[in-house]
């Protein structure tokens, strides 16, 4: 029942574990009923909270609408209010993503920062025990393996999701009975979107044959997350006996794997964290069978068949384009990895000694910055040493790879090398007694 919706909304939170009452929880809030009933439900158990409103300027006057009512209803409820505006549009022209990557990626790294920086414990978003469901039904069409069917997790990291337990019907009733307005998103109307195909066409024929095909989907996802971790602790068991690594190869028995049994699935688990698709799996299993020599190449790496054992190694990548980095930009995706760029007063803490930290003086680099695979004929001044160095002797010395060498990658400022990405700063913009703003680099594969 809708009036209950309270109590067993406090007892998920509980039994879960999803937060400790005294933390505080930034709310992910759109202004649709999900999300506004979510508030409500917040203020009326009494936990922290804050308000958190992304907008995404891609609907015009209904965007502004949407923003304005959440100002309004943070008002209403005496909590502390976070909103942005964001470029969405051009977030897409520049890295090439859908709309609704864009958004996703906009959204969970601004709100990630609002909590670290405002002193939220957790994150909360609206999904419902619905939106579990879909989810596990989406990964099921695509043939996500059993990892993929456990639905939506109510808690990874910093991010909560405290109403999985309920189904919408008694979200909106629980609105009508406590007279809680809300807005509607027209983008959610459309089935050109996958979720809302599964939403609008899907889930109603299942109901019309199964009425609690929703609650009943819910208890299956439940059983799956606990199957899940007996799959995961038995494959972490064949891996162990059958995946070893040799520098930058990885080699597998092939008289091992032969006689493991499922060996279809096992193979697949084993062979799709090198880009193998399920479809490849049969391919690379028909390389048990086949003579010294023979492979298969998938997104990512070559399985070669070499005497009694199936070798795995990197593909060579092609030449990457140059990626320009201008002022202001704070996240840098490229293709060996991600960068996180900030400013900062010079201050009193210690220079970080981790190779993938950068700290550059400010006032020695210029934007735009360019990004780009080290190339032979490429020097730089590697911190503590006065005379310069080519790039390609100092990899040699570093004792790396082929492979390994291919994936280098280096931060030009002014034509000139100021970091050998997750390896070595500059000498010439390094820290120094005289430095006052620093540039912050980090860098994650």
């Amino acid at each position: 029942m809708p009036q209950h919706l309270v109590t067993d909304f406090a007892a998920y939170i509980s039994r879960q574990q999803l937060f400790d009452p005294a933390q505080k929880v930034l709310l992910a809030v759109s202004g649709g009923v999900d999300s506004i009933v979510m508030a409500w439900l917040f203020k009326k158990a009494g936990y922290r909270a804050g308000i958190a409103h992304c907008n995404f300027q891609l609907r015009g006057e209904e965007s502004e609408r949407d923003e304005t009512f959440v100002r309004n209803m943070a008002a209403t409820l005496e909590l502390p209010l976070h909103v942005v505006k964001f470029d969405t549009n051009a977030y897409v022209a520049q890295h090439r993503v859908t709309i609704q990557v864009a958004a996703r990626e906009l959204r969970y790294q601004w709100l990630e920062e609002i909590r670290a920086a405002e002193g939220y414990a957790y994150v909360a978003t609206a999904h419902h025990m619905q939106d579990s469901v879909e989810t596990a039904l989406m990964n099921f069409a695509k043939g996500t393996g059993i990892a993929g069917l456990h639905g939506i997790l109510p808690k990874q990291e910093h991010l909560i999701r405290p109403l999985l337990f309920t189904e919408k019907d008694r979200l909106v009733a629980y609105a009508a009975l406590n007279n809680i307005s809300f807005v509607e998103d027209s983008s959610n109307i459309t089935d050109k979107y996958t979720r809302n195909y599964f939403r609008h066409q899907v889930i109603p024929r299942l109901q019309e044959a199964f009425p609690g095909v929703v609650k009943n989907m819910s208890a299956t996802i439940e059983r799956m997350k606990e199957a899940e971790i007996l799959y995961q602790e038995a494959l972490t068991k064949h891996r162990k006996r059958l995946l070893f690594q040799q520098g930058n190869t990885w080699m597998v028995p092939v008289l091992k794997l032969q006689k493991t049994i499922p060996l279809q699935t096992i193979a697949w688990e084993l062979f799709r964290t090198f880009g193998c698709s399920s479809a490849q799996t049969l391919q690379v299993l028909s390389l048990l069978e086949s003579e010294s020599g023979r492979y298969v190449d998938t997104a990512s790496h070559r399985i070669v068949r070499n005497r009694q054992w199936l070798l795995i190694t990197p593909l060579a990548t092609t030449a990457s384009p140059l990626v320009v980095i201008e002022p202001g930009q704070q996240h840098i995706h490229f293709g060996g990895g991600q960068l996180q760029i900030r400013e900062q007063e010079r201050g009193n803490a210690g220079i970080p000694t981790a190779p993938e930290i950068a700290w550059l003086d400010s006032a020695q680099v210029s934007f735009p910055l360019i990004l780009r695979k080290w190339k032979q004929g490429d020097y730089f001044y590697p911190l503590g040493m006065p005379k310069k160095k080519k790039v390609s002797r100092f990899l040699i010395d570093q004792k790396l790879s082929m492979p390994q060498k291919e994936n280098v990658w280096v931060l030009e400022s002014n034509k000139r090398i100021v970091w050998l990405v997750g390896m070595r700063v500059d000498d010439r913009v390094k820290i120094t007694p005289k430095t006052k703003a620093i540039l912050s680099i980090t860098f994650a594969k």
